[in-house]
């Protein structure tokens, strides 16, 4: 892919002690080889694409790029990918048939790239900081919502040390997911602890 046909950021955030992030759109083909050897990765099977082929990644993020209501990015850290992220609007995606929605509610999903070693401490600290900074930049959020998979301990682990809270369990229709919530009045205590 061309810096050409790279698509503009649609958030840029210095987080101290971090670096800086940038959220972009996922550009389908450009990125189809990037975002097909992450998810095919054993440590992503909670994705839902090991075994897929690149052409399958492609079809699936041209899908998500043709709704209004989800949306997947590249997130770089200082120009490095580390993340795919997802998007969506609980109240027109099947989340949204099992919780009571609020209105607010922001779904989103967060794949961190393979590190090609240990991810420094307060990594993904860092990188929620600038997610939480893009998601809530929209005066309409109120709540981000994140459903991981319930047998996933390590990323429910994750989500709570950032501030999240524990919701109920869910049934989808691929996976028995833990819902985690994150208002915008938690992000401001904990801002006001740090400052």
């Amino acid at each position: 892919m061309t810096a050409a046909t790279t698509p503009e950021a649609v958030h840029e955030q210095t987080v101290p002690g971090f670096g800086t992030v940038t959220i972009r759109p996922l550009d389908p083909a450009g990125d189809s080889a990037l975002v097909h050897g992450w998810v095919n990765e054993e440590r992503a099977r909670f994705w839902g694409m090991v075994g897929h082929t690149r052409e399958m990644v492609q079809k699936i993020y041209a899908y998500v790029d043709s709704l209004d209501t989800h949306h997947a990015y590249i997130v770089q850290r200082d120009g490095t990918p580390v993340a795919l992220f997802q998007t969506y609007r609980p109240e027109h995606d099947p989340v949204g048939e099992c919780y009571p929605v609020q209105p607010g509610d922001f779904g989103v999903h967060l794949l961190i790239a393979p590190a090609d070693d240990e991810p420094a401490p307060g990594f993904t600290a860092g990188l929620v900081a600038a997610l939480t900074g893009f998601a809530f930049a929209d005066p309409d959020t109120q709540r981000i919502v994140a459903e991981p998979d319930a047998l996933n301990e390590k990323s429910i682990a994750r989500v709570l040390r950032t501030g999240f809270e524990l919701g109920p369990q869910i049934d989808l229709p691929h996976k028995r997911a833990q819902l985690v919530f994150l208002t915008r009045e938690s992000v401001a205590h904990v801002l006001a602890a740090r400052a």
